[in-house]
C-alpha cells in the first residue's frame, strides 16, 4: 500500500514541476484571465477573419463577429450562426476590457438586435394597419353578388395553354379572381350553416 503511496505522490510532484517549467509567465495568464473574464478560451482570430464575415454581413457590428470568433475559431461556423439565426449576440462588458477598439473609444450599447423567434417583451403602441383582404387585393368589390353560385370545377377551373405571356397572366389572375370568390362563398355558407344551427 505504501508503494502505491509513493508512486502516486511522485506523480504529482512531476506533474506540477512539468507544468511549472513549460508554463510561460505572461501568455498563460493572459490566456486565464481572458477564459475567467468571457467564459471560455478564446481561439486566434486574425483581421483576415474578421474582414471576411464583415464584407458578407456588413450590417453585423464587428465586435459582435470578433467575439463569436473567438469562441468558434471558425469563419464557416460564424457565418452559419449569422444565416440560421440572422444576428450575432452581443460581447460583454469584460470582452471590451481584453479587446478594445483601437481608437481608444469604448462603443455605446446598442439595443440587441430583433431576434425573430424571440417574444417580444414589451410590444411598441404602434398602430396596425389593416390588411387589405383578398377581395380588395385582387378587385373584386364589383363581382361581389351573394346569391351567385360558383361550381367547384368554376373555382379552379382547367386551364388551357395560351399562346402568349400575357394571356396566361390573364389567365392566371381570373383563376385566382375565381379561386378567392369560392372560398367566400365557401366561408359565408359555413356561416349560415353555424348562424342557423346556433339558433
Amino acid at each position: 500500500m505504501s508503494e502505491v503511496v509513493n508512486a502516486l505522490v511522485a506523480f504529482a510532484v512531476i506533474v506540477f514541476l512539468f507544468r511549472w517549467a513549460t508554463s510561460g509567465t505572461s501568455s498563460s495568464s493572459d490566456t486565464r484571465s481572458a477564459t475567467t473574464a468571457l467564459g471560455f478560451r478564446p481561439k486566434h482570430v486574425t483581421q483576415d477573419m474578421v474582414d471576411q464575415i464583415h464584407t458578407m454581413f456588413p450590417d453585423i457590428p464587428t465586435d459582435n463577429i470578433r467575439f463569436d470568433l473567438l469562441r468558434t475559431g471558425s469563419v464557416e461556423l460564424t457565418t452559419n450562426k449569422i444565416l440560421e439565426r440572422g444576428f450575432l449576440d452581443p460581447p460583454p462588458p469584460a470582452y471590451f476590457t481584453l479587446y478594445p477598439h483601437p481608437d481608444g473609444r469604448r462603443p455605446t450599447t446598442a439595443p440587441a438586435p430583433a431576434r425573430p423567434n424571440a417574444p417580444a417583451a414589451n410590444p411598441p403602441a404602434v398602430a396596425t394597419v389593416p390588411q387589405p383582404s383578398l377581395i380588395e387585393r385582387y378587385r373584386l368589390e364589383h363581382t361581389l353578388v351573394d346569391d351567385q353560385d360558383l361550381s367547384q370545377a368554376d373555382a379552379g377551373g382547367k386551364a388551357k395553354w395560351e399562346d402568349t405571356p400575357e394571356k396566361r397572366e390573364a389567365s392566371l389572375r381570373e383563376r385566382k379572381a375565381q379561386m378567392v370568390l369560392a372560398a367566400r362563398q365557401r366561408m359565408l355558407a359555413q356561416q349560415r350553416q353555424a348562424a342557423s344551427g346556433s339558433s
